[in-house]
This record gives C-alpha cells, sequence and structure tokens, in this order.
C-alpha cells in the first residue's frame, strides 16, 4: 500500500482516481505481477484509490517521516551530497508555502486570511530541504502551519485567534533536524524573514549556522552601518568573470554587531553580489552569516549558501505545483489524511530526483547512443516511459538483483 501511494506521485498521475484508470490490472496483464516484484508481495488483486486513502487514514504520520529520514540518512552515507557542502557543512534550506487553500473553513486549524470582504482558509507548511549536487533538494523536514497547538480564549472567535506562523513553526521543525542529522555541521540559507534575533537564537541553540538574505527594511540600523563600513574597506572585493560575459563582484564587511528587541547581541558578517549578466541585467544580493567570510570564500557563501536558496521554490515547491506531481490538489479534504499526501509526495520526489539527474539514466541514455534529452526528449517522457513498462513489459527477477553494488552520483560540472 505505500508502494501504491508513493506509484500515485512516482508515476505523475495527478489525482487518486486516476490510479484506477491508469493502473487498470484487466487492461494489463503485467501490473500486478510488476507490482508484486516491486513491492516483494503475492497480491491477486491491487488495490483501488479508495482503499489508499482509507490505508493512509490508518497510519501514524511518524511512520512516514521515519521512511524518509531513512532515505535521507542513507543518501548522506553515499556521500551523495558531499560535493555541495559549503565549508565543510551540510547546507539545509528552509522556506514556507501554501498547500492548500479554502473559500470556507476546511477546519478547526485553517489559517485565515482576509482580502477585502473576503475570507481564505489555508494550510502551509514549512520545508527543510538538503542541498544537493546538481540542483537536487531533497525533503529532509516539514512542519505544518496550522491551529491545531493555538488555544482560543474565551470570548474570540476563530478569526480572532493568534495565528501559528514560520518562526514558531521553525522552533518545531529545527529540533527535528537535528534528531537526523545529529552529528554534522549544518548552515542553514533562511530569507529575509528569519533575519531576527528569534531565528538566530533557535539556529544557535541547535548548533546551526546560516546565511540569511540581509535586506534595509528588516534591520534598517544594521543596513545603515553596513553601507558606511563598506566604504572604509576597499579592499574587501572579488570579481570573478564567467565565460559567456557575467561578471560578479563581492564585497564584505565582518564583525558588525546586531542587537535585538530582547537586547541580545550577536556578531554577524555581511557580504554583497553584484551581478551582470551576459545581457547586460543587473542583479544585486546581500547576505548575513556568523561564518567567516574571507577573499576565498566570499563566493562560496554567496553561491551555495546565499543564492542557491532559490532551489527550494525552484526545484521543490514550483516543480510539485506546476507538474502533474500537483502539490496543490485536493487530494483529500480530512484534516490529517491530506498530510500523508503531502509526505508521501515529497518522499516519491526523493527517488525522481536521483532517477532524473543521477549517474545511472546517464549510462542507460549513453548506450543507447546519446544524452538524456536526445533519447527520452523531456522528464515527463521518462515518467511515460516507466508507466508503460509497469503495464506492458515482464520486469524481470534479474532486474532486482544487480551483480555489483551500484553507485549514484550527479553531474556537477
Amino acid at each position: 500500500m505505500a508502494w501504491w501511494g508513493l506509484l500515485l506521485y512516482l508515476l505523475q498521475l495527478g489525482s487518486r482516481r486516476q490510479l484506477d484508470y491508469e493502473l487498470d490490472a484487466a487492461d494489463n496483464p503485467q501490473l500486478l505481477p510488476n507490482l508484486n516484484r516491486l513491492t516483494q508481495t503475492q497480491m491477486s488483486t491491487r488495490p483501488v484509490h479508495d482503499t489508499l486513502d482509507y490505508f493512509l487514514g490508518k497510519v501514524a504520520m511518524s511512520g512516514w517521516e521515519w521512511l524518509r529520514r531513512q532515505m535521507v540518512q542513507r543518501t548522506l552515507r553515499m556521500k551523495v551530497f558531499d560535493a555541495a557542502r559549503l565549508l565543510g557543512h551540510v547546507v539545509v534550506i528552509i522556506d514556507a508555502t501554501g498547500v492548500l487553500c479554502f473559500d470556507r473553513r476546511h477546519c478547526a486549524h485553517c489559517l485565515t486570511q482576509r482580502h477585502g470582504n473576503k475570507v481564505y482558509y489555508m494550510h502551509h507548511v514549512l520545508e527543510a530541504k538538503l542541498l544537493g549536487p546538481a540542483g537536487v533538494v531533497i525533503s529532509l523536514g516539514s512542519e505544518f502551519i496550522d491551529n491545531a497547538l493555538v488555544q482560543a480564549k474565551a470570548g474570540q472567535s476563530a478569526a480572532e485567534v493568534k495565528q501559528d506562523c514560520e518562526l514558531k513553526a521553525l522552533a518545531r521543525l529545527l529540533p527535528r533536524i537535528r534528531e537526523v542529522l545529529p552529528q554534522l555541521t549544518i548552515v542553514l540559507a533562511l530569507d529575509n524573514l528569519y533575519c531576527c534575533g528569534t531565528a538566530f537564537a533557535l539556529a544557535k541553540q541547535y548548533r546551526c549556522s546560516f546565511v540569511v538574505t540581509f535586506k534595509e527594511g528588516r534591520t534598517p540600523a544594521l543596513w545603515q552601518e553596513y553601507g558606511a563600513l563598506r566604504a572604509a574597506c576597499p579592499d574587501n572585493v572579488v570579481v570573478q568573470q564567467w565565460h559567456g560575459g557575467r561578471r560578479q563582484e563581492f564585497r564584505w564587511v565582518r564583525q558588525l554587531e546586531h542587537q535585538d528587541s530582547e537586547g541580545r547581541r550577536w556578531p554577524l558578517n555581511a557580504l554583497e553580489c553584484r551581478e551582470r549578466t551576459a545581457a547586460g541585467e543587473e542583479h544585486y544580493f546581500a547576505w548575513l552569516t556568523p561564518l567567516p567570510v574571507t577573499a576565498k570564500s566570499v563566493a562560496q557563501l554567496a553561491e551555495k549558501g546565499g543564492r542557491y536558496r532559490w532551489k527550494i521554490e525552484n526545484e521543490g515547491f514550483n516543480r510539485q505545483k506546476n507538474s502533474d506531481l500537483n502539490l496543490e490538489h485536493v487530494y483529500s479534504t480530512d484534516a490529517e489524511k491530506w498530510k500523508a499526501y503531502y509526505l508521501l509526495l515529497q518522499i516519491a520526489f526523493v527517488l525522481t530526483q536521483l532517477l532524473e539527474r543521477g549517474s545511472l539514466l546517464r549510462r542507460l541514455a549513453a548506450g543507447l547512443g546519446g544524452g538524456v534529452g536526445k533519447v527520452f526528449g523531456s522528464l515527463r517522457n521518462i515518467v511515460r516511459r516507466l508507466l508503460d513498462s509497469l503495464r506492458s513489459v515482464r520486469w524481470e527477477e534479474s532486474w532486482f538483483t544487480p551483480a555489483a553494488k551500484l553507485r549514484i552520483s550527479f553531474d556537477t560540472s
């Protein structure tokens, strides 16, 4: 049943009902034997989508979190992510996104947001993703942002209750990340929302460093101090000229001090990147970090700790929303089941990226006379071929017992 749920996303079927249509054993005689080989079972019939929904209602969320943790720790032992480390730290990107949105109350835990006279009822999630090479981002932890832990006071309506938020969710997420990665050095890649004493204190409590987006509006006094000191450090500059015409200029100032609203003092280093593309477009970025910033480390900090933070948005949320993974689809309206579907998607997406970006597919394509793009055309075509294979091709027992252990690596060029 777990595999049945994963296939919903691995084959990018888009909705639960498509399991019944696309994986009909009566019309596809190889389907059931192949499923039994894959899952190491001896089932005489295949389940239907309602069976999956019933099953997910009976399985604790901790079971899916355990499965994801085992997968992450296995890839770490294989040193899959070592090429993406930043100054010896594994990079964990943290960001939130909306998952469900309704025009009427979905459950007692909905977040609410008013636009004019209209109230929307939403569910968000705070994601921690492990950064790997070749654009890979693998789900490490998920903390659902809802009002399940918020207690209403007497006389308050649901809309008046102070709601859950990203910073509160971060306090719940970081200890779980530490459980998954108990001994590794971690650097958190954070957006400007987390440029505050609350987030800095949480990072310190759970032995994490950080690279956080630096903007004037969030810390105006620190921004003004940085501007003044930057002019006094003209030698703190590194220029990179890339093939194709892209140019980057990095500058930095060390040992700034930020005092938060509770009077805590945080020594921080600031760095910036001014970039001109080959087409003449100009971009500006700035970050704060307690990590050492030098001429040798500034480019790494800016790229792996700062610029790569967008990958959780692009490779993670955007792709999961705007493809047949269908992240925002209502797979279940049950207040707890939809969370299980969300975790199933994240687990399946780990396997999807290992397949798409890994060396095994590149070797297969090379054996067929070209690169992945030339042989398959698109990532969507790869998924369709997997679906056709599951339904029509007899999967041999020997395919599940390789003669030698296979190592998956990523192209970091």
